[in-house]
């Protein structure tokens, strides 16, 4: 059992010190940036991170703290930002209420803009510290999927 555990700590510290390595040797690309810039003229405080398979910009319009992903071409993918339990919309609240998970308790909302004006949230839930999962939720309020969390 403890080697299994050293063995999984030693792989997670290499997969860690790898991404690490390998964002700081790869630069955002300038089609990167610049659909970023034209997307986001407004934004503050951008901080960019390589995720491999998109560029991940963390940055703030107001108030308010943004992620958005953009392919190495500088297609936009996606943005979010975290909203607050309250200001989940009314119709994603009823198909929370109407799943299976009805009773879990919400720890948290994300609500994400994708291209063509889609919007879905992601949703927090806990029923205990082992069961944790990730819902996501379109617009009116139908359940897309459902991930387990770690």
């Amino acid at each position: 059992m403890k080697k299994s555990i050293a063995l999984f700590l030693t792989a997670a510290l290499l997969i860690v010190a790898q991404n690490t390595l390998f964002a700081q040797l790869r630069k955002v690309p300038a089609a990167v940036t610049e659909a970023f810039k034209k997307k986001y003229p407004k934004a503050e405080n951008v901080e960019w991170k390589d995720k491999v398979t998109v560029f991940v910009a963390e940055f703030q319009e107001g108030k308010t703290e943004y992620e958005a992903r953009f392919t190495n071409k500088g297609e936009w993918k996606s943005t979010e930002n975290e909203i607050g339990v309250n200001d989940i919309p009314s119709t994603v609240k009823d198909g929370l209420r109407k799943s299976k998970y009805a009773e879990w308790e919400v720890e948290s909302a994300h609500k994400i803009i994708l291209p063509e004006d889609k919007i879905q949230y992601r949703v927090r839930i806990k029923k205990s510290d082992l069961q944790v999962k990730n819902l996501s939720f379109n617009e009116d309020g139908q359940l897309l999927k459902d991930n387990i969390t770690l």
